[in-house]
């Protein structure tokens, strides 16, 4: 092994994935590893698409959004298609996580009056329970 490449062990203990994972995202076409035999052998460029689909899983993008953000890598204009691309995405997911966010928070407030409302009554039916048992 050369420090150019690295083994799908190597890769897994780095980002912290499994194997399947990896050979996931080979199949999907998003890395493309040396095959030797059954040995894979990952380029530097697959570590640094592999970083880049993990940030974007995170994020929440789709992986044709991953898939498209990769393929203008290449495109020859130093990136900045590529780059206001992942923007303009970065900019809607941030929009649906605040949404998201906003309703969690309305749920949560929502969840917290009910169980308030639960104490208290369990509460006073005990205090019932108690009087007439007494």
């Amino acid at each position: 092994m050369s420090e150019e490449t690295k083994t799908i062990r190597e890769m897994c203990e780095v980002f912290e994935v499994t194997p399947r994972t990896l050979r996931f995202y080979e199949a999907k076409e998003l890395l493309f590893p040396i095959r030797e035999g059954q040995k894979r052998l990952f380029t530097k460029r697959d570590a640094a698409r592999l970083k880049l689909i993990l940030r974007g899983k995170r994020f929440g993008f789709s992986l044709e959004q991953i898939r498209q953000l990769l393929d203008l890598y290449h495109i020859g204009d130093q990136q900045l298609t590529q780059y206001q691309s992942a923007y303009e995405i970065a900019l809607e997911r941030l929009a649906d996580m605040e949404r998201q966010r906003d309703e969690l928070n309305v749920a949560i407030a929502d969840l917290t009056d009910q169980l308030e409302w639960g104490r208290t009554t369990i509460e006073r039916l005990k205090k019932e329970a108690e009087s007439a048992s007494a």
